[in-house]
């Protein structure tokens, strides 16, 4: 059976426990800097090995010590602010990091600064079976990811996620693409903490107020950009592909 409702002026059509929102993306955050990092934070990297990481790592303000990632989990560069760090890896730029640092911020704020979602309160939060179309989400709870996830559109198309409190993807989770979707054109813009389970399969770019726990062989397909820290249990962190 099919049910097709208005919200915030786009259509939502739900066909067997599924939702699909028809219409247009709004326009990309824009990275600058921080684009250069597959994972960036302001006070550290924990990593129980071992991780594969594919990208370039950085953090600052705190001491390149903070980063337990080895050089050898890391196909990419590893930046410090100071003469710490993974050995022998580690590279000291403490320009960079900070002009990086500042753009996670200033990205971060952006994707919370949208307005006129397309959608608010989407379920409650409980976004799991859903198929999401390119838009504007909002919620002033915590999102819940307990089963599978599509995002559905085509490579131009971006979504946003604005979530005031937690997310959470269950253990054993996926978010797929479909229809050409980029995992470089979404956004999860969380005010709180990110919890990644066991075993789940993550898209997109995390931008992230607090914490992100990826927990044991989850893998990401984006980028990790936490204000405070990133914690790593055997992880897969795969920076997007780019055009």
């Amino acid at each position: 059976m099919m049910k097709n409702t208005y919200i915030a002026g786009i259509a939502l059509l739900a066909v067997a426990g599924s939702a699909f929102a028809a219409g247009p993306g709004p326009a990309p955050v824009n990275l600058r800097s921080a684009g250069d990092f597959v994972i960036l934070t302001k006070s550290g990297i924990t990593d129980v090995p071992t991780s594969a990481v594919t990208g370039d790592v950085g953090t600052s303000p705190i001491t390149g010590a903070a980063d337990l990632l080895t050089c050898t989990e890391v196909t990419g560069l590893v930046f410090s602010v100071n003469a710490a760090g993974p050995e022998p890896c580690y590279i000291k730029n403490p320009t960079k990091l900070t002009a990086a640092v500042l753009d996670m911020e200033t990205a971060y704020e952006d994707a919370a600064g949208r307005s006129r979602p397309d959608f608010t309160e989407l379920k409650r939060g409980d976004i799991g079976g859903l198929t999401l179309a390119p838009g504007l989400y909002k919620w002033s709870t915590t999102v819940s990811i307990p089963t599978d996830v599509t995002l559905s559109g085509s490579s131009n198309d971006v979504w946003i996620f604005q979530i005031a409190g937690n997310l959470n993807q269950s253990n054993g989770v996926t978010i797929h693409l479909k229809g050409g979707a980029q995992a470089k054109n979404v956004f999860w813009q969380v005010a709180g903490l990110s919890m990644l389970g066991t075993t789940s399969n993550f898209e997109g770019i995390l931008l992230c107020k607090t914490l992100i726990a990826v927990q044991t062989h989850a893998t990401v397909n984006g980028r990790l950009f936490s204000q405070t820290a990133v914690t790593l249990q055997m992880n897969k962190v795969t920076q997007p592909k780019s055009d």
